[in-house]
């Protein structure tokens, strides 16, 4: 097995190389250190790849790279290079999300025709799915996306889809629930809410905080992500969930539990394109790529919160 991993230096990414070359699985890994977020923070979440001999790292985009060399010899592809975040998907930003969550996936699928390719994998998102999908959200319900950004990760869906069909390029997406842990991404919300009551500051909450959610732990992403590039089926769509839907309040509820610390919390306005409620169906990805969800809410707190405070201080 060789793995190319796109978006390498992410937090799901870099989390999936350290989790495959730990399996003596050869790795190469492409990212383009799009600015969304601070460049040393993705080094960093790199900086030990570089040490295994299996390891292999361009920065580039998929636009310019050289994807006939890249994909030499390569039987799985892990594609989640993605510009990420709801909020700043509208207006001129859009056009980012086109170029890197559209255009991209369709030149990477464009360059995988007549390879010999056992799976690529693309992380989807469960922004797919809207406001109008009854819960707990099936795969084969109507999608209705409510932000430009759950617009173009189903537009990429349905390309890989295409790819799949005419071209038979194994694809299999992953509608990833509002994943988190350590190395999450600073805008998301257990980040900023966890580096908040460290610094003793207030926590922004958007809307009244009964908007609920379905967490899903790093460690069970990346169960889910490697068993899919086994056993998933080509041409499917599966539901990546943490097993259980709260409350942001409850969610602060078990910060203060988890850290023992008060925090404070200042409530602003609903923000356009977040969605109302999510809450995942995962018996296919039970069925298919026997997928169970092993970390709970709890545990995944206290090991965001424990590695942002080791981190934080050195």
């Amino acid at each position: 097995m060789k793995a190319l991993i796109t978006g390498v230096a992410g937090f799901v990414g870099s989390h999936l190389a350290e989790n495959l070359l730990a399996q003596g699985i050869s790795v190469s890994g492409i990212d383009s250190f799009s600015d969304y977020y601070p460049r040393d923070l993705k080094e960093a979440n790199i900086a030990s790849l570089h040490k295994h001999q299996d390891f292999y790292f361009l920065e580039e985009s998929l636009q310019t790279a050289d994807l006939v060399k890249l994909l030499s010899d390569v039987t799985h592809v892990y594609h989640l290079a993605a510009q990420a975040g709801v909020r700043k998907s509208w207006g001129r930003d859009f056009n980012e999300y086109i170029t890197s969550n559209i255009e991209a996936t369709q030149i990477l699928l464009e360059a995988c025709r007549g390879s010999s390719l056992e799976r690529l994998i693309y992380a989807s998102s469960s922004s797919v799915y809207g406001d109008v999908a009854a819960i707990p959200m099936q795969e084969n319900v109507q999608l209705q996306p409510v932000s430009p950004y759950g617009v173009t990760k189903l537009a990429a869906e349905h390309l890989c889809h295409l790819y799949w069909e005419n071209y038979g390029v194994p694809t299999v997406s992953l509608r990833y629930f509002t994943v988190y842990g350590p190395r999450q991404r600073p805008d998301m919300a257990f980040n900023r809410f966890l580096k908040a009551i460290l610094y003793g500051k207030p926590i922004t909450l958007f809307g009244n905080g009964e908007q609920t959610r379905d967490f899903t732990f790093i460690e069970d992403i990346i169960s889910a992500t490697t068993a899919a590039g086994i056993r998933g089926v080509p041409g499917r769509v599966y539901n990546i969930g943490g097993g259980s839907r709260v409350s942001m309040n409850h969610v602060i509820k078990l910060m203060t539990q988890c850290t023992n610390r008060e925090p404070i919390v200042i409530h602003e306005e609903r923000q356009k394109g977040d969605m109302l409620d999510t809450y995942a169906d995962t018996t296919l990805a039970q069925a298919d790529l026997g997928f169970e969800p092993s970390v709970t809410l709890e545990e995944g707190i206290k090991a965001e919160f424990e590695w942002l405070a080791e981190n934080l201080s050195s």
